[in-house]
């Protein structure tokens, strides 16, 4: 199957071209910062960007969204959403 953008600069704005599953850790960084979450089934998530300052709480996060936000850590402490992918 032919790629039209394969030769296109990738950019955060992009879309995601793979995704990796999430497992909410306190300590743990994510691998890599990706571009978005996808939230499978919804709730409060707590993360932190990429930026690293601080730690902010995203409540009532509804099932199937996806947030535009570049996070560094997802913590298990405060998390009840799950089935969270990491867009890349």
């Amino acid at each position: 199957m032919a790629d039209q953008f394969a030769n296109s600069a990738d950019a955060v704005s992009a879309p995601a071209t793979r995704a990796a599953a999430v497992s909410p850790h306190d300590v743990n960084a994510l691998a890599d910062i990706p571009k978005a979450l996808y939230v499978g089934t919804g709730g409060t998530i707590v993360m932190r960007g990429a930026s690293g300052v601080g730690d902010q709480t995203w409540k009532n996060v509804p099932n199937g969204a996806i947030l535009p936000f570049r996070a560094a850590y997802v913590r298990a402490t405060g998390t009840t959403a799950s089935d969270i992918l990491a867009l890349y």
